[in-house]
């Protein structure tokens, strides 16, 4: 369980690192815009619809087995909520605000470093929460391609219907996900607090 654990975590943290380092960078280049906004929003929005079974499987043929088309999947699901809020927050900083940064003679990079991006920092960081959690469960059906994580229990455990060990099986593995899920709200809680300034919390 704590091997299974360490795995489906550590998949799920590099799905989640790679689609924030997407999202955030897309969110910065396109909440000025509003074409370029609608279009990556569209983009990222229609990942979402592609069943999960489906994109693992079409992904299996480029990718082979294992962890690459498992992070490559959960990277593209977990990209819409963090560009949305991503956008969303940079774009409800109060302008007043930045033009008072821009009569202080900052520059654009320097408004967006030191004024927006930290005014907006707890609402991108809650779309990257929302995002982490749905990963924790979209990844177990990572097994289907020989990905890391619960999904081995669970799919073992379907694989065994009828017999007395399948529903030990799928309940560990679904149990396993929900810990995850809750150990990694509480690291996200911790880490909002640390990064947020105590002015906006």
């Amino acid at each position: 369980m704590l091997e299974l654990g360490l795995e489906h975590a550590a998949v799920v943290a590099v799905s989640v690192g790679l689609a924030s380092l997407i999202g955030i960078g897309l969110g910065i280049a396109t909440y000025r815009r509003a074409g370029p906004r609608e279009i990556a929003l569209a983009t990222t929005g229609a990942f979402l619809t592609i069943p999960s079974f489906a994109l693992f499987i079409l992904l299996l043929g480029p990718l082979g087995l294992g962890w690459p088309p498992v992070v490559v999947a959960l990277t593209l699901y977990g990209l819409l909520p963090i560009l949305r809020n991503t956008i969303t927050g940079l774009r409800g900083v109060d302008p007043a605000i930045v033009e008072s940064a821009k009569g202080m003679g900052l520059s654009r990079t320097q408004r967006l470093l030191r004024v927006e991006l930290p005014l907006a920092w707890p609402v991108i960081i809650t779309g990257i929460r929302v995002t982490t959690l749905i990963l924790l469960g979209i990844a177990a059906i990572g097994s289907i391609v020989n990905g890391p994580g619960y999904g081995e229990l669970i799919f073992t455990g379907l694989a065994r219907v009828g017999t007395p060990v399948a529903v030990n099986l799928v309940l560990a593995g679904t149990l396993g996900v929900v810990v995850l899920a809750v150990l990694f709200d509480l690291l996200f809680h911790a880490v909002r607090r640390l990064t947020t300034s105590k002015g906006i919390r």
